[in-house]
């Protein structure tokens, strides 16, 4: 008999999972008996495992679920309730664009309404170089009735090349961004272009990729004509700013007020039809009127060219004063410029006029006369002995331009021919400090107050640094220097009896809505008193009128003039004073003064002397400005001051 557990074989056969050998009693480790698995070392058997319970597992992933959407619950609560605002205009601001809108520039017109200055339409045009890399003609981009060959910067510059009258392969060579990495979404291509070529450029249907930008551009209708007085602009920041002249005189009153548009852009830099924007509209600027008057400026302009041609000057100037009101009707400098034309030297250089200075010269000797007459040193008529040379009491010698024996010369023959020394004898006796107020008051030494940029004060030096000698030279204008504005205005001063007017260039403004305002008259200055002023003029008359005057060849038949001439030493190319400035300022009609005339010419090479090369051309522009005035013959005759004794 088999005992239990053996097979037939004799081998103890392998105990089933089931077999009941094999199963451990209750309470007694698995093992045991030398049955069994063995137990693993050092972890006590805790007996079988519980299945698992797939409820507590799905309640921690709900909590953990609900805990998260609560975070990001409120993150968005705390985003779009307290801090979305903020971030709503932030992004908003990061789309904005501003673009300032400049304003239109007023006119500039002279006295009788025509335009010395205007701005005109112009454009423009830019390309995108990061766009045009990409672009590719189609049926809308034609040439010739084909569609253009090639395509990014090669074709653009095939179609907008003819248009901009600029050569294809240069233009291409501008389109390709120099550094692909910072391509330049703003190229400029060219500037001033007139509103037919950009119609043409909106036409060639490339607008993705070349744009257009509405700017003005100043223009000047009469060019030379009042060139140096009218000015020039400069482009800055989009809008026109005053340079030179009048444009920047009255920069204030010409440039308006620019507006502003601010408004969404999309990614490509494109404005969002629906999105933010805001507008304030520029201000145009005034239109300024002037107190020149184009003919008159013009007929200056040409006669003093014709005489510096003749005469091989170095240059000349022409000043044309209303005396009542100090109004400049003409201011010419000959070989001025066509602000049109800013490569020119010339327009930059302004107006002599108020720039250069010189010693005034023989011209200068009317304001001696006048305050020896207005301090009772002389009287017009007063009797001096006249030499070649006279001796001042401190030794120093003064002597007149020709040799001469001693001449008996009244105050007034003394002006008429233009005596340096008869000058010096007969106001020796005025204080020095006198002799400085006069010419103070004159005007020299100090600016005009015309505002012209580039103007020079002259120069006066105090009394103390007076020496021996200029106490003397500056009575008969040697010594102190002055420009062509100061020297013409003594003489309107005198004509206007002896009441000083601020030249002045500004006759009114016109505001956007037509509104005209009238510049304010200047009060004027009280030099002298009117009888002497009187007494000068008619002394003055003499030099043109008179038998023995000096200045016959600036007589105009029918009316009275009263002048001076003048020829003074000036600082040369050398800046020693190597040059000459010869002159001759008038008034006409003497006996009812309307306009003051001065003329000046540096370096005649054909006479120095202002009789010869200046007077004529007085001449020729004061009867001008009378006739086109409709300014009447004199209504008196000549009565002269005796000359002689």
């Amino acid at each position: 008999m088999t005992p239990p557990g053996v097979g037939t074989t004799g081998v103890r056969a392998r105990p089933t999972r089931t077999s009941p050998a094999l199963r451990t009693p209750p309470g007694r480790p698995r093992g045991a008996g030398g049955t069994g698995r063995p137990p693993s070392a050092g972890r006590p058997d805790k007996g079988p495992r519980e299945p698992g319970r797939p409820e507590r597992r799905q309640r921690w992933l709900t909590l953990l679920a609900a805990l998260v959407v609560l975070l990001f619950g409120a993150r968005l609560v705390y985003v779009q309730g307290i801090e979305g605002p903020a971030l709503a205009q932030e992004a908003l601001e990061s789309r904005l664009v501003t673009n300032q809108t400049p304003a239109q520039r007023g006119d500039i017109t002279d006295a009788d309404g025509s335009v010395l200055a205007t701005s005109v339409e112009r454009y423009t045009v830019f390309a995108d170089q990061e766009l045009i890399a990409d672009f590719r003609p189609d049926e809308r981009h034609q040439v010739d009735g084909h569609v253009v060959e090639g395509e990014g910067a090669i074709a653009v510059a095939r179609l907008l090349g003819p248009v901009l009258g600029m050569d294809p392969p240069e233009l291409a060579a501008e389109l390709v961004p120099g550094d692909p990495e910072h391509p330049n979404r703003h190229k400029v291509l060219k500037t001033g272009v007139v509103p037919e070529v950009q119609r043409a450029i909106t036409a060639l249907n490339i607008r993705s990729v070349v744009g257009t930008e509405l700017t003005s551009q100043r223009y000047y209708p009469s060019g030379v004509v009042g060139g140096n007085v009218v000015g020039y602009t400069g482009q800055e920041d989009g809008s026109q700013t005053g340079q030179g002249g009048a444009e920047r005189m009255f920069d204030d009153l010409l440039a308006g007020s620019p507006g502003k548009v601010t408004y969404e852009r999309g990614k490509g830099g494109q404005q969002i039809p629906t999105g933010e924007e805001q507008k304030v509209d520029a201000r145009p600027g005034d239109d300024v009127s002037l107190t020149l008057v184009s003919d008159l400026q013009w007929k200056a302009q040409d006669s003093l060219d014709a005489a510096v041609k003749k005469h091989g000057a170095d240059y000349g100037m022409v000043v044309v004063e209303d005396i009542r009101t100090g109004a400049l009707v003409a201011l010419a400098d000959s070989g001025t410029g066509d602000p049109n034309d800013r490569s020119t030297a010339a327009v930059a250089a302004g107006s002599r006029v108020v720039s250069n200075v010189f010693d005034p010269g023989s011209t200068g000797k009317v304001v001696t006369m006048a305050a020896i007459l207005e301090n009772g040193i002389a009287k017009a008529d007063s009797r001096f002995e006249v030499p070649y040379a006279y001796t001042t009491p401190n030794g120093q010698t003064f002597h007149d331009s020709h040799h001469h024996d001693v001449e008996r010369l009244t105050l007034a023959g003394i002006l008429a021919q233009s005596s340096n020394s008869g000058t010096v004898k007969a106001g020796q006796d005025l204080p020095r400090q006198v002799r400085y107020d006069y010419l103070h008051k004159f005007g020299f030494g100090s600016p005009t107050g015309l505002g012209m940029p580039g103007e020079s004060a002259g120069l006066l030096r105090p009394v103390d640094s007076w020496d021996g000698r200029m106490q003397y030279t500056v009575m008969f204008g040697q010594g102190v220097s002055v420009n062509a504005m100061q020297a013409t205005s003594v003489f309107a001063t005198i004509a206007n009896g002896g009441v000083r007017m601020t030249p002045t260039l500004l006759a009114g403004t016109t505001a956007p809505d037509g509104t005209y305002t009238p510049a304010q008259p200047g009060k004027g200055e009280r030099v002298v008193s009117e009888k002497t002023a009187g007494t000068v003029l008619r002394m003055m008359e003499g030099v043109v009128e008179g038998d023995d005057g000096t200045g016959g060849t600036a007589a105009i038949p029918g009316y009275l003039v009263a002048g001076k001439t003048g020829t003074a030493q000036m600082q040369g190319d050398d800046g020693r004073l190597s040059a000459i400035m010869s002159s001759f300022i008038g008034v006409a009609p003497a006996d009812d003064p309307r306009y003051a005339v001065g003329v000046f010419l540096k370096n005649p090479k054909t006479s120095p002397y202002g009789a010869v090369v200046a007077a004529p051309v007085f001449k020729d522009v004061m009867s001008f400005t009378l006739e086109h005035t409709g300014v009447g013959p004199s209504t008196e005759p000549y009565d002269p001051i005796p000359a002689t004794w």
